[in-house]
C-alpha cells in the first residue's frame, strides 16, 4: 500500500495503521508530508457517486473554514476519487486530511462542551443551507431518520423479543406523531452523524467533526436529534444535557416550534436505527465489533425514554429555546367536563384524579409531563400500548370486522390457540365482550346443563356488573348500598388463612374450610347448579383460596350434579407466575372457566370455556349470539396477547419478579407492624395494612399510602371489605427495578408515618 500511496499522491509514507470502520476500511497514514486518512470502499456505482458527493460537501465547507472539517486531498491527476487495487481487489479510494483533537467520547462532558456542540452544529448547518447536491437529495437509506421505515426489515434480527417490541413501539409512535408532519419540517443537507467518535474537542470547545459518510438531505432538526442521542445516551437524565445543546444551537440557528414538538420521537427513532443496524450487522458479520460499539448505551437510553413523559421532554425543550410551555386544562376543569355528562357514580381513583394522555408498557403519562409507574392496572396484561397488540388490531381493522355469522380464519385460529392452554376436557369456547358478560353466560350454561337454579358463591367474591353478575357477587350484593342476597344464592365462607377461622398456624387449614363448605353443600335443601370462585379472591383483598380447599368442594358439587366454575378474569394468562391458570394451583380442573380483562390487553373481550357436554346442553336452547363476541379484530388482538406472553417469557417474568416483589414486601413487613400480611403470587399481590400488632384494618393508613404513592407517581390501589389492603397487579413486563421503586417509596412513607407517630 505504501507504493500505491506514493504513486497516487506522492506521499513518502512512514507508517500505516488500519482503523475501525462500519462497512468500509480506513487507514491512518503517517508520512513526511503529514498525517492523512486513506479511505476505501466496496466498488459499485452507487457508492462511487455518494463518495464524490461527500467530497463536494467537504470542498464546499473549506471556503468557510480550513480547520474544522476534513479536506479532500487530490490525486496527482487532480481527481478526488479513484478506483485502485487494494489487497488484490478493486476499491473506491480517496485521501482526507487528518484532524487533531480528542473525541467527545474521550473527554468530560461539561456544560461548556455541550453548549459548544450546539453552536458548532448550528454554524455547520448554516454553512450547508445554500449547498445542494442531487445525489445526496436522491439518497434514501437506513441511517437517515426521515427514512426510518427502511429499518423495519432489521427488527427481526434483534434477538430478544422484549427489545424487539420496544423498537416496534417507537416505530408506531413515529408513525403517529412524526410522519403526519413530515411535509412541514424544514429539510436541508446535514452532517447526520455527530456521534461521540466523530466530534472532536480541544480545550472544552468543539474543534472539528469528521466522517461525512452519513451526510443526508433530511429534516434539519435531525442534526440535533442525532447529536443529542450520542451526547446523552449514557446519562441518567438526558433531558437537561439535551437542553444545553438545544439552547446554544437555537441562539445561532433558530429552531421552529414544530421541530421541538417531534424531537423526543426523533431521538427515539435514531436509537432504534442504531440498535436495528447493530443487530443486523452482528447477524451478517459477527466479527465486526465496531458495528456494535454504541449498542449498550442505545438500549439503555431507549428504555430510559419510556420513563420520560414525552410532554415533559417537549416542555423542557420549549423552555430551552424560549417558548412557553403548552397550556393544558387543569384537573378541575377536566373533571368538570367529565361530570357534565358522566354520572358521578362512575368513580375515579385517588383523592386527586389523574388526567392521563398516553401510556407505554408499565408507564402512564399525564397531561402535565409526569410519568407514573403503573403497579396497579392488570388489564394491560402485556403492557400498555404494546405494539404487537396494537398492530394486530390495526391490521384487522383495515381488512375485516364482522360477526360470527360469517366464516373467517381468526375465530378458529384463536379458539384453537386458547383451548391449547387448557386440559383436553375444556374444549368449547364462547366469546363475549367482557368478564361480566362471561360470568353471566357461565351461569346460563350451568343452569342449562343442570336444570337447577341454586348458585354457590364465595364470600367477598366479585364477578361483574350485569344483573346476574351482581347477584353472584357478595362484594356487591352485600354492600350496605347493595341489593342483598337473592334467594337462589348460597354463600360460603372465604378460606382466609390470615384472619379467618383457620389460619396458617393450623395444620390443613384449607381442608378444614373445605369440610365446612362440603357440609353446607350436602345439607342444603336444594341441589346446587354451580359453585363459582376466583382462585385468588381479588375484592376480598387478594386472598388466595387456602391450599387444598377446592378439590373436596369441587367433588361435593359434582357428587350432587352441579358444575364448578373458575373465574380467571384476574388470575389467568400467567399472572400468578407458577401457573398459567389460577385453578392449577389447587390441582383441580373446573367444568367452566371465565376469562376477561387481560384476555385482549384492554380491548373489550371476554370468553367462557367449558366441556363438550355443557356446550351440547346449551345448544338445545335458544341460539346464542353476541354482536361483537369473537369478531376478527378481537380474536387477532387476543391471539397477539398469547404470542407476546410466550415470546417475551412473561409468565416466567411474573414468577421471578413476583417472587422478588413478595420477598421485598416480606422484609418490609418485618420492620413495620402495620403490615399484617403479604400474600398472593406472581404479579398479583396484596399487602394488608392493620392497626399495629393486630389483624384489625387500618383503612386510614392504607388510603394515605395509596394517595401518597400516587403523589410520588406510583400507582397502586386499595381493596378488601375495609379497603385496607394495598393491591398491586402490574403488567407482566414489570421489572425488579420497578419493584425497587415501589418498595423504596413504600418504605419511605412508612418510615415517615412512624416518625410522625413517635413525634
Amino acid at each position: 500500500m505504501k507504493e500505491q500511496l506514493q504513486a497516487a499522491f506522492g506521499l513518502e509514507v512512514i507508517d500505516i495503521v488500519k482503523l475501525n470502520g462500519y462497512d468500509n476500511s480506513n487507514y491512518l497514514v503517517k508520512s513526511k508530508q503529514g498525517t492523512f486518512i486513506f479511505k476505501t470502499y466496496l466498488n459499485n456505482t452507487e457508492t462511487f457517486n455518494a463518495v464524490e458527493a461527500e467530497n463536494l460537501v467537504l470542498l464546499h465547507l473549506q471556503s468557510f473554514t480550513k480547520a474544522l472539517f476534513p479536506k479532500p486531498i487530490p490525486f496527482k491527476d487532480a481527481s478526488y476519487v479513484k478506483i485502485l487495487s487494494v489487497h488484490g481487489k478493486n476499491h473506491i479510494c480517496r485521501l482526507l486530511s487528518f484532524l487533531e483533537g480528542s473525541f467527545l467520547g474521550e473527554v468530560a462532558h461539561s456544560k461548556t462542551v455541550f453548549q459548544s456542540l450546539g453552536t458548532f452544529l448550528a454554524e455547520l448547518d448554516l454553512s450547508l443551507q445554500n449547498f445542494s447536491n442531487d445525489t445526496i437529495k436522491a439518497r434514501r437509506w437506513e441511517w437517515d431518520i426521515a427514512s426510518l421505515e427502511l429499518n423495519t426489515k432489521y427488527i427481526p434480527d434483534i434477538p430478544n423479543a422484549t427489545d424487539r417490541n420496544l423498537v416496534h413501539y417507537f416505530f408506531l409512535q413515529y408513525r403517529e406523531i412524526v410522519s403526519p408532519l413530515s411535509e412541514s419540517l424544514r429539510k436541508q443537507l446535514i452532517h447526520n452523524d455527530a456521534n461521540e467518535w466523530n466530534v472532536l474537542v480541544k480545550d472544552d470547545q468543539i474543534s472539528g467533526i469528521i466522517d461525512f459518510g452519513d451526510v443526508a438531505y433530511s429534516y434539519l432538526i435531525n442534526e440535533l436529534a442525532v447529536a443529542i442521542t450520542y451526547a446523552c445516551y449514557d446519562k441518567e437524565n438526558p433531558i437537561p444535557c439535551a437542553c444545553l445543546i438545544l439552547e446554544s444551537y437555537h441562539d445561532t440557528l433558530p429552531i421552529q416550534e414544530i421541530e421541538v414538538s417531534v424531537l423526543y420521537y426523533l431521538i427515539a427513532a435514531r436509537l432504534c436505527i442504531s440498535v436495528c443496524n447493530s443487530a443486523h450487522a452482528k447477524k451478517v458479520n459477527p466479527d465486526n465489533t465496531y458495528a456494535s460499539v454504541s449498542e449498550k448505551n442505545a438500549w439503555s437510553m431507549l428504555y430510559r425514554l419510556l420513563e420520560i413523559n414525552p410532554i415533559y421532554a417537549e416542555n423542557e425543550f420549549r423552555k430551552a429555546i424560549g417558548l412557553p410551555v403548552k397550556k393544558v386544562d387543569t384537573t378541575a376543569v377536566v373533571l368538570q367536563k367529565r361530570n357534565k355528562h358522566i354520572s358521578t357514580i362512575v368513580s375515579y381513583s385517588y383523592n386527586e384524579p389523574i388526567y392521563m394522555v398516553r401510556s407505554a408498557f408499565q408507564y402512564m403519562y399525564d397531561a402535565y409531563g409526569n410519568t407514573f409507574l403503573d403497579a396497579y392496572n392488570n388489564i394491560p396484561h402485556v403492557g400498555h400500548s404494546h405494539p404487537k397488540v396494537v398492530m394486530a388490531g390495526q391490521q384487522l381493522m383495515v381488512r375485516l370486522n364482522t360477526n360470527t355469522r360469517y366464516l373467517y380464519d381468526e375465530l378458529s385460529a384463536y379458539a384453537e390457540r386458547l383451548v391449547a392452554t387448557f386440559p383436553s376436557s375444556l374444549n368449547k369456547v364462547f366469546f363475549v365482550n367482557s368478564g361480566s358478560a362471561a360470568s353471566d353466560l357461565a351461569i346460563r350454561l350451568a343452569k342449562a346443563y343442570t336444570n337447577r337454579e341454586k348458585i354457590m358463591v364465595m364470600e367477598s367474591g366479585y364477578h361483574g356488573n350485569t344483573q346476574t353478575s351482581i347477584d353472584i357477587s357478595d362484594y356487591k350484593f352485600n354492600n350496605p348500598k347493595g341489593q342483598g342476597q337473592k334467594d337462589y344464592i348460597v354463600k360460603t365462607t372465604i378460606p382466609d388463612t390470615y384472619k379467618g377461622k383457620y389460619t396458617l398456624q393450623i395444620q390443613n387449614a384449607g381442608e378444614l374450610y373445605a369440610k365446612e363448605a362440603v357440609v353446607q353443600i350436602q345439607q342444603h335443601a336444594h341441589t346446587i347448579a354451580a359453585f363459582i370462585a376466583e382462585p385468588v379472591v381479588g375484592c376480598a383483598g387478594q386472598i388466595p383460596l387456602a391450599a387444598g380447599y377446592l378439590k373436596p368442594v369441587y367433588e361435593a358439587i359434582r357428587d350432587q350434579g352441579g358444575v364448578c366454575i373458575s373465574d380467571e378474569v384476574q388470575t389467568g394468562f400467567g399472572r400468578l407466575g407458577e401457573h398459567f391458570w389460577g385453578y392449577e394451583a389447587q390441582n383441580v380442573i373446573p367444568d367452566i372457566v371465565i376469562m376477561g380483562k387481560p384476555i385482549a390487553n384492554g380491548h373489550p373481550m371476554g370468553a367462557v370455556i367449558c366441556t363438550d357436554q355443557i356446550a351440547a346442553s346449551f345448544e338445545e336452547g335458544v341460539e346464542f349470539f353476541s354482536s361483537f363476541g369473537g369478531n376478527p379484530v378481537s380474536c387477532a388482538v387476543a391471539l397477539s396477547v398469547l404470542e407476546v406472553i410466550e415470546e417475551e417469557g412473561l409468565q416466567e417474568n411474573a414468577r421471578n419478579v413476583g417472587n422478588y416483589y413478595k420477598e421485598c414486601l416480606k422484609e418490609l413487613q418485618k420492620k413495620y407492624k402495620c403490615i399484617g400480611d403479604v400474600r398472593g403470587s406472581g404479579l398479583f399481590l396484596g399487602i394488608e395494612i392493620v392497626l399495629d400488632g393486630t389483624t384489625k384494618p387500618n383503612t386510614d393508613l392504607a388510603t394515605t399510602i395509596k394517595n401518597e404513592l400516587r403523589d410520588r407517581h406510583i400507582l397502586i390501589s386499595t381493596d378488601g371489605p375495609h379497603n385496607n389492603v394495598l393491591k398491586t397487579k402490574p403488567a407482566l413486563c414489570f421489572t425488579k427495578a420497578n419493584v425497587d421503586t415501589v418498595v423504596d417509596a413504600l418504605s419511605e412513607l412508612l418510615f415517615e408515618h412512624y416518625n410522625s407517630v413517635i413525634c
